[in-house]
């Protein structure tokens, strides 16, 4: 039997390197956006090595879908019993996440990236909207089953509505009430055909 040591399968990555890998992806992305973004960049951000990164990515697009994966839980599907009340919850969500600035300057990354780059915006779409969309259409057919709305509602074109409003009240922000308060309003207007 011998009592030589098991040969290494390699230095195990570092939890501590991904993370400071993912976060300086995001605020490179606020930053300066997904085209003026480089893995040089990322790297010195991060403070590791280009050939970690490429250990774990093989470009700057899969990268950047990891990181928008990272921050996926922050997607919240409430379920209070009322379709407003759950509708003030998203809003409120929405505005913790958006109202900051780098909420502020992320929004406009991603609106100058998306519109320039068609890669980006499937990245965006793929691993960001999609997974909110998929969640707000839950909440829109328990408020069905409530009978709060019309079953013939398509939910996809709410969640566009809702997002449509809230990046123009970002952008043109409202001065006689709050952010908060004009999307809610905004979107009463818009489902007040399809409600009870």
């Amino acid at each position: 039997m011998s009592n030589t040591p098991k040969k290494s399968q390699g230095r195990p990555r570092s939890t501590q390197a991904h993370e400071a890998i993912l976060q300086a992806t995001l605020e490179l992305l606020a930053e300066v956006g997904f085209d003026a973004m480089s893995i040089d960049a990322i790297a010195v951000r991060a403070k590791v090595g280009k050939p970690t990164i490429y250990r774990r990515y093989s470009g700057k697009e899969e990268l950047v879908a990891d990181a928008i994966e990272s921050v996926r839980q922050d997607v919240v599907i409430p379920n209070t019993g009322n379709l407003w009340v759950d509708l003030d919850e998203l809003i409120q969500n929405a505005a913790q996440i958006t109202l900051t600035a780098l909420g502020r300057k992320t929004v406009a990354m991603i609106i100058s990236s998306a519109s320039s780059n068609s890669q980006f915006a499937q990245i965006y779409w793929t691993k960001y909207l999609q997974p909110r969309r998929q969640a707000f259409a839950v909440v829109l057919e328990r408020a069905k089953a409530r009978n709060e709305i019309q079953a013939d509602l398509d939910p996809g074109l709410v969640f566009d509505t809702m997002s449509a409003i809230m990046l123009y009240a970002l952008i043109f922000q409202p001065t006689a009430e709050s952010w908060e308060e004009y999307v809610r309003r905004a979107l009463h207007f818009f489902l007040k055909g399809v409600s009870e």
